[in-house]
């Protein structure tokens, strides 16, 4: 089977940037008080992934974050997206399927009109999506919010930025987690289940304490029928064709695209500006903490790159703490 990157269309738009030469802390200083803002745009090898990050500020500080979570089927974004609502408890979850399940269950007008498409077999228009997940998002207000399922075409992505700016609240961060395929179909058929609670095996990564057999109950594992490299494929060329290009479009509609390291000449983003960030790794472990840097400077103090004495090149785990 032909392997690529799940984002290799993005990557297309947004090649990864060469680390500058390390700046000293006079030249920092400097930089910092000329202007008062400063920019990052860097790869970060964590020595189990890199990190594609652009553009920075100083005084920037968004109070509310607005994001996608994105990426090829199998790539972590169920995982990394529990870590964040565990993590930050103020990151509400709007998941699609909820919503549409929920308007069903309660019989409303949008409800009926679903179910009807449901039962007819035909496949939700986005028109309907989108009032269901516009109306949701509205009512947040000012939440920070993780929009989940929804978008998934280049057509629903473009509805929703219309929404959002129409409500003076634009999605202000994109993070697409580029796992390697091969790497996701060998974690897909490593992977072992115990039906009854639920609980997920990986002979690699999380082998059961006795192989083939659940830690809890001794009971027997099984693979899920659909664990296979023909299902994987095939829900692989869907993503490629319908979210690979909406991946692209948020790659090149980036208010703050990857930068040049020029300090002073970066733009200086806002709240409603949207950051991409492109998140490069084998697995969720290896990406969590490029998460968690991504989030802590979207979220508490903008993106304000590195702190005086910080170096551009950092690794081995002490990349964000060396930032700050």
């Amino acid at each position: 089977m032909a392997v690529a990157s799940c984002s290799s269309a993005a990557a297309r738009l947004v090649p990864l940037l060469r680390p500058a030469p390390r700046l000293t802390q006079t030249a920092w200083r400097r930089n910092l008080s000329s202007s008062r803002r400063c920019a990052l745009a860097a790869v970060v090898d964590s020595g189990h992934g890199q990190e594609t990050v652009s553009a920075a500020s100083a005084e920037a500080r968004p109070t509310q974050v607005r994001m996608l979570l994105v990426g090829c089927p199998g790539s972590g974004k169920g995982t990394l997206s529990s870590l964040l609502h565990s993590t930050y408890p103020e990151l509400s979850s709007i998941s699609a399927g909820d919503l549409l399940r929920q308007h069903i269950e309660r019989g409303t007008e949008l409800g009926k009109k679903a179910d009807g498409i449901i039962k007819r077999g035909d496949l939700m228009d986005d028109e309907t999506m989108m009032q269901m997940v516009g109306k949701e998002v509205e009512e947040k207000g000012a939440e920070s919010w993780l929009l989940d399922g929804f978008p998934r075409t280049t057509g629903q992505a473009r509805l929703l930025d219309e929404a959002l700016q129409r409500q003076g609240r634009p999605l202000n961060l994109v993070v697409n987690l580029d796992v390697p395929e091969e790497v996701i179909l060998k974690r897909i058929l490593d992977r072992w289940v115990h039906p009854p609670s639920g609980r997920v095996y990986n002979s690699q990564y999380n082998p059961p304490k006795v192989a083939g057999k659940d830690d809890e109950t001794g009971e027997p594992l099984v693979q899920r029928p659909d664990d296979n490299e023909k299902t994987f494929t095939s829900r692989l060329t869907s993503f490629h064709r319908q979210t690979g290009p909406m991946i692209a479009h948020y790659a090149s509609h980036s208010s703050c695209p990857p930068l040049s390291l020029a300090l002073s000449q970066a733009p200086q983003p806002r709240d409603d500006e949207r950051v991409y960030v492109s998140l490069k790794g084998e697995t969720s472990k290896a990406i969590w903490p490029l998460l968690k840097g991504v989030m802590r400077k979207r979220e508490r103090r903008g993106w304000n790159g590195v702190e005086e004495g910080g170096c551009m090149r950092c690794r081995a785990g002490k990349a964000w703490e060396a930032w700050g």
